[in-house]
């Protein structure tokens, strides 16, 4: 994508934003990631950037590279008017169940955030001290959920570095929890780790230790 796309791409997610900033209002966007995956937290970040915000490469998480995800989201950290994080264990995933696990993240996310509109990535009924607005692929959409969705997606991915370090056979470093072939093979050869979700994980470990 050439500079001159890109810049259009990054008006277009910001024009959808301003919208909601009509009478003065205050907007952050709110995103997860590890809803899927067989092992790690879920991890929601909530993202308030000052309404001139206009940092080029936002955009949703999954369209950049680790790299260029580590670089962004340097800016955006540094711009930031606030930056919550929430998270749910695996044991709490499992007590819960991941849409409840994902809302509870949520909700400590936002929890301190000083915003008066919540640009949500589909997730509803939050009961969040503000207006929320549940956007369908929000963070193909969103500036301010683009923002949230690289933040959470870096936070996240390098938890899962540091879990690979203290349980190297399942290769966290490279799936960041899904359900790799290599993945699947070690569980099946050694049974889980506390960091898997055992709910996700059953049917993979019938022959396991776990």
């Amino acid at each position: 994508m050439s500079r001159i796309d890109r810049e259009a791409r990054m008006r277009e997610l910001i024009a959808w934003d301003d919208r909601y900033r009509l009478g003065g209002l205050t907007v952050a966007g709110m995103d997860e990631v590890g809803r899927g995956p067989l092992a790690g937290n879920v991890v929601v970040a909530c993202v308030m950037l000052p309404p001139d915000s206009a940092i080029l490469w936002v955009d949703d998480s999954k369209k950049l590279s680790e790299s260029r995800r580590e670089r962004v989201y340097e800016e955006i950290v540094s711009q930031a008017v606030y930056v919550g994080i929430g998270q749910c264990t695996p044991a709490e995933i499992d007590e819960m169940n991941i849409l409840e696990a994902t809302r509870q993240a949520m909700r400590q996310a936002a929890a301190q955030v000083p915003a008066d509109v919540f640009l949500v990535d589909a997730v509803t009924n939050l009961r969040l001290r503000g207006r929320e607005e549940a956007i369908i692929r929000g963070d193909a959409t969103s500036y301010a959920i683009a923002a949230a969705s690289i933040v959470a997606k870096v936070t996240r991915d390098r938890q899962l570095v540091a879990l690979d370090r203290e349980y190297p056979a399942y290769g966290f470093a490279r799936n960041k929890g899904y359900g790799t072939a290599e993945h699947i093979r070690a569980l099946k050869e050694i049974g889980p780790c506390p960091a898997h979700r055992r709910s996700f994980i059953g049917h993979f470990v019938e022959n396991g230790r776990g």
